[in-house]
């Protein structure tokens, strides 16, 4: 059957605002770095990066999800593809099927403001660049893989976080579930799927990294190349965790392409930012190729 390949709408949403006005994104994907594990993954090469299955926790730890879950038995991707590699534990996302369809929702509406002390961020979930067609319909290729069949609906979110969040006496875990919000509208979950496998090697997801669950709620559980990120130097700021505290993209300071090792357990670090307009001495997260990929563990403390 054919396989409708990741690396085009990569490199066009590299390139050019998604469809639907959305958000414009650009940078560039990582070269492809030297093998320096005898699996052949590497943390930012995307045709052969490392699966997370199994990285699952309860305390934190550097490269793992820490989860107030530690039992899964939800739904899922019932098989994988020809980008999957379970021999050397790695996936190669150029190749990786996505779900078909470019459906624009003009009923988006995300803002976020600070009252006093809080950020107050509100969302109806409806992302501001087009989305793949859900549910997957049996025409898709998608399909044999992924039969997802949730529809994405309009959610009513409102997170009053700190505008200055500080970092709490002890990191907490993550719910499955949003974990935070991205400058498209859309909520961003942690890197597991409902059945606890890495979601982003298993689940089929459309152009821009995202599909509805059972909810209706439209999510993403890695970066996505449909919000904007500065194409040299530091990341540009891609949203707000639940704790407060922002997350970048994948560049550190440098332009350099981040990875696990660079940040803590939680997948932040401190540096000085531009946070409100206003260069702070900050945590905050980022974005990476590696699992897992997001936020590890909140370093702050989350509004529910």
């Amino acid at each position: 059957m054919k396989r409708r390949s990741l690396v085009a709408p990569l490199l066009t949403a590299l390139l050019t605002a998604c469809s639907g006005g959305g958000a414009a994104a650009s940078g560039s994907l990582p070269t492809p770095a030297p093998t320096n594990s005898s699996s052949g993954s590497s943390p930012t090469d995307l045709t052969r990066l490392p699966i997370g299955d199994g990285k699952v926790v309860t305390s934190p730890q550097i490269g793992y999800v820490d989860s107030c879950q530690t039992t899964f038995n939800g739904g899922g991707a019932t098989s994988t593809g020809a980008w999957f590699n379970a021999a050397s534990g790695t996936f190669n996302l150029t190749i990786k099927t996505i779900v078909q369809g470019s459906v624009v929702r003009p009923s988006h509406s995300f803002s976020a403001s600070i009252v006093g002390g809080t950020r107050q961020v509100v969302t109806n979930d409806i992302p501001g660049h087009a989305t793949g067609t859900f549910p997957i319909a049996s025409s898709d290729p998608a399909y044999q893989y992924d039969r997802n069949p949730n529809s994405i609906t309009t959610q009513s979110y409102q997170y009053n976080v700190p505008a200055t969040p500080a970092i709490a006496a002890t990191p907490s875990c993550l719910s499955l579930g949003p974990i935070g919000v991205l400058l498209t509208g859309s909520v961003f979950y942690n890197a597991l799927d409902a059945l606890g496998r890495d979601a982003l090697a298993h689940e089929l997801l459309d152009s821009c990294s995202g599909h509805p669950d059972q909810s209706g709620t439209y999510h993403y559980h890695a970066f996505t190349t449909c919000v904007t990120d500065n194409a040299t130097g530091h990341s540009a700021l891609m949203g707000y965790a639940l704790d407060g505290f922002g997350i970048y993209g994948v560049h550190d300071v440098d332009g350099s392409i981040l990875t696990d090792a660079a940040l803590d357990a939680c997948h932040g670090h401190v540096h000085s930012i531009v946070w409100d307009g206003v260069t702070t001495t900050l945590y905050h997260y980022h974005m990476t190729y590696e699992y897992p990929y997001t936020v590890g563990c909140y370093k702050g403390t989350p509004v529910h």
